[in-house]
C-alpha cells in the first residue's frame, strides 16, 4: 500500500471582504500529532476569530471542524481540499480574522476551500510506502542468511540485540513480508523465529 502526503509544511494567506484567511498544512502520522499542532495553533493565533481544520490519517480516519462558522462552510471544505490532491496523513488549518463584513454561506465555503487548496498547492508532495515492524531470532550459523535476506528485501534495521541468540528488529515493506518470510524460513530449514507486529509505518 502507498499513500501520498506532503513533504514539508506550507502556508498561504489572502483577504476576502477584509477577512484574512491564513492557511497552514502539516504532515501528521497520528491523531495525537494533529491535535498537538492544533493546540499550538490556537495558542499562537489566540486572537483569531476561527481556527477551522480538517485532517486525514491512514487508513481512513477523518476529522474536521467548522469552529463556530456556519455548518458545512469550513471543515468539510478543507477536507475536500485534502481529497482534491488525494492526500493522507495531512492536517490543514485555516485561521480566520473576521474583517467586519459577512461573506454569506456560499462565498464563505469557497473561501475556506480556496484556503485549503492554495496551502496544499504550496506543499511538496511525496509518495510513501507502508512498512511493518518485525524481528528475527536466529542461530549464529544463520547470520549470513539473515543479513542476506534483510538486504535483499531492503529492510531497515532498527536494532541488533543478543540474548540467547542474535535478534534483529527491522522495518520491511508490508507487501514484501510474506515473500521475505518464505525465503528466509526455507533457506534456514525453519530454524529462524520470525515475529511480525501489527503497527504500520509510512516511509
Amino acid at each position: 500500500m502507498k499513500i501520498i502526503t506532503i513533504k514539508n509544511s506550507a502556508e498561504s494567506r489572502f483577504k476576502e471582504k477584509e477577512s484574512l484567511f491564513i492557511g497552514k498544512a502539516f504532515r501528521v502520522d497520528s491523531e495525537n500529532d494533529a491535535e498537538k499542532i492544533l493546540s499550538e495553533i490556537r495558542k499562537k493565533y489566540y486572537d483569531a476569530t476561527h481556527h477551522c481544520y480538517a485532517y486525514k490519517i491512514n487508513p481512513d480516519f477523518e476529522k474536521y471542524s467548522d469552529d463556530g462558522e456556519p455548518s458545512g462552510t469550513a471543515g468539510i471544505r478543507l477536507l475536500n481540499s485534502i481529497n482534491h490532491f488525494d492526500l493522507t496523513n495531512v492536517l490543514v488549518v485555516s485561521i480566520r480574522y473576521f474583517g467586519g463584513k459577512k461573506l454569506g454561506v456560499g462565498p464563505l465555503g469557497k473561501a475556506y476551500y480556496r484556503s485549503g487548496l492554495e496551502t496544499l498547492e504550496n506543499a511538496d508532495k511525496i509518495e510513501l510506502k507502508e512498512f511493518i515492524k518485525a524481528s528475527i531470532i536466529f542461530d549464529f550459523s544463520q547470520t549470513k542468511n539473515a543479513h542476506h535476506f534483510l538486504q535483499k528485501y531492503n529492510a531497515i534495521i532498527k536494532e541488533n540485540t543478543f540474548e540467547k541468540k542474535p535478534k534483529i528488529t527491522f522495518l520491511i515493506e508490508k507487501e514484501l513480508f510474506e515473500d521475505f518470510s518464505n525465503e528466509i524460513t526455507s533457506a534456514s530449514n525453519r530454524t529462524v523465529q520470525l515475529k511480525k507486529e501489527n503497527e504500520t509505518f509510512f516511509i
